[in-house]
């Protein structure tokens, strides 16, 4: 059964069960994807150890899923609106699937770094069909505003139970195992949609826009990879800053002039619309960066096994599911001017936190991460439906696809920027003991990992040292990566405040 048109009612009909268990359903590739942008954090020091890969290897083993995927998306969701979504999505999920089992016997950390940019590919094309169906399955806004929820509560949740489930995994299985995850996870729903989840597609795409798709990845690698590097290499980045820079102008001149815009660039002039996505941007990002830090620092400093460090993270995965869903009858109830605002202030708070405590504490990092993950996805949640509610029913799927690119690529920047500023204050601040012979400190000097484990190595007192060392200069940098994330919230703050109360069109009920 297709839905003949895009032009979703602000107050449509209500969805009946079947439309609650396609819900159900499209949930599982969220989790997945969602997933994949963390559970490697838990994952890392086991890869480390036995691909022993570069800082930068390490890195981009982790963004380079992100980064393909955050460049798919659009142009993913133009071929779900042209073929159909649930379609694309099925395609999306048996690709999936039979990467990650290549990803799982990868025999080196290039190999891996490849396989994860072809998670990437078809990971974008779950993203955007789950967006786009649930948009057309729940036509009620009020139902429609639970769905995001849920969708928004469950992107975040799977960004916390990937440190968690991926510590479980590493602790009893092989870290191969974080891979093979994908395939009963995409075989469930593969078996499940085709019954619950209606098709739909647009009835009028216009052309694929070959020349949109080329740009748009020209613009987003270069860019996330010179962020990277300036983070972590210094100015060496800025070429290839510059170059993303010039591609992501010629796209924007491109959509700009073409009749049938993959982008549809005349949504940005809608404050709601640009102040939700800048909010959701600041939230993925910090929220990812946090993760990324405190799951190195629960196994490598704080000594936890896998799985009890996995444990630790339980109550914030918890609170940021369960605050979408709380937030939903304030967000019916005041103007999101006023919601979004108060809710980054708790994720404001719990950033604040590590800055004033320090990194030693456990029980502090937890706290903290449960702070982060209610304000975080409270404030998701609301940006979210207020991303598809201010664009115009004839431009929904558009306004999904950027939302969910918005989504991506805050995970792509939380660990490229944060991270790398974390490793590149790592780098300066790390003080090398006596008794470390010169290429075991360049080692150490790479990852904090690379410490660990060469103080393992060495032994005895000059072991201890650099162990000891090597934490410190770790948690600093921590502390330092918790402000800038607290500034960078505090500035959506701003933004909400500004944005989210008006408009400069009549939006329909």
């Amino acid at each position: 059964m297709s839905t003949p048109t895009d032009a979703i009612a602000t107050d449509g009909p209500r969805a009946d069960w079947r439309g609650w268990a396609a819900l159900v359903v499209l949930m599982l590739p969220v989790l997945l994807v969602s997933m994949d942008n963390t559970i490697l954090n838990f994952a890392l020091p086991a890869i480390a150890r036995d691909l022993e890969p570069t800082s930068a290897e390490q890195l981009w083993i982790i963004d380079a899923y992100s980064l393909v995927l955050a460049g798919l998306l659009v142009t993913a969701g133009s071929l779900g609106d042209r073929f159909g979504r649930r379609r694309i999505l099925l395609v999306g999920a048996i690709g999936f699937t039979l990467v990650s089992v290549g990803a799982a016997f990868a025999p080196t950390a290039e190999w891996l770094i490849a396989a994860r940019a072809a998670m990437g590919v078809f990971g974008a094309a779950l993203m955007p069909s789950t967006m786009s169906l649930l948009r057309s399955t729940f036509r009620h806004r009020e139902q429609r505003r639970i769905a995001i929820a849920a969708w928004a509560g469950m992107f975040a949740a799977g960004g916390a139970l990937g440190p968690i489930i991926g510590g479980f995994l590493i602790e009893h299985l092989p870290w191969q195992s974080v891979f093979l995850l994908a395939v009963p996870i995409l075989a469930l729903m593969l078996a499940l949609a085709p019954f619950f989840v209606r098709e739909s597609r647009d009835p009028r795409p216009g052309p694929v826009d070959g020349g949109g798709i080329v740009l748009s990845m020209l613009a987003l690698g270069p860019l996330a990879y010179g962020i990277k590097e300036i983070a972590v290499a210094g100015w060496i980045g800025v070429l290839p800053v510059v170059m993303g820079l010039g591609f992501g102008w010629l796209f924007i001149r491109r959509q700009r002039r073409i009749p049938h815009p993959m982008l549809d660039l005349t949504l940005f002039r809608r404050p709601k619309f640009s102040g939700s996505l800048a909010v959701n941007l600041c939230c993925i990002m910090a929220y990812i960066g946090f993760l990324y830090f405190v799951s190195q620092h629960l196994q490598m400093i704080a000594g936890l096994s896998p799985m009890v460090a996995g444990i630790a993270l339980i109550p914030g995965a918890v609170m940021s599911i369960a605050s979408g869903f709380l937030v939903t009858p304030f967000a019916s109830r005041y103007p999101a001017s006023r919601v979004v605002p108060a809710v980054l202030v708790v994720a404001v708070a719990g950033l604040l936190l590590v800055v004033v405590a320090g990194a030693e504490d456990v029980w502090m990092l937890v706290w903290a991460f449960v702070l982060m993950g209610a304000g975080a996805g409270a404030a998701q949640t609301v940006s979210g439906e207020l991303i598809i509610s201010s664009a115009p029913p004839d431009r929904a799927g558009a306004a999904s696809a950027i939302s969910e690119t918005a989504y991506e690529f805050g995970a792509v920047l939380g660990t490229s920027i944060l991270g790398g500023l974390l490793t590149a204050w790592y780098r300066s601040t790390l003080v090398v003991p006596p008794g470390v012979s010169a290429g075991a400190a360049a080692h150490a000097r790479e990852t904090l990992a690379g410490a660990m484990n060469e103080a393992d190595r060495i032994g005895g007192s000059a072991g201890a040292a650099l162990r000891e060392a090597a934490a410190a200069a770790f948690d600093s940098g921590v502390v330092a990566t918790c402000l800038i994330g607290a500034i960078l919230l505090a500035l959506a703050c701003v933004v909400a405040g500004a944005t989210l109360g008006r408009s400069r069109t009549p939006e329909p009920r």
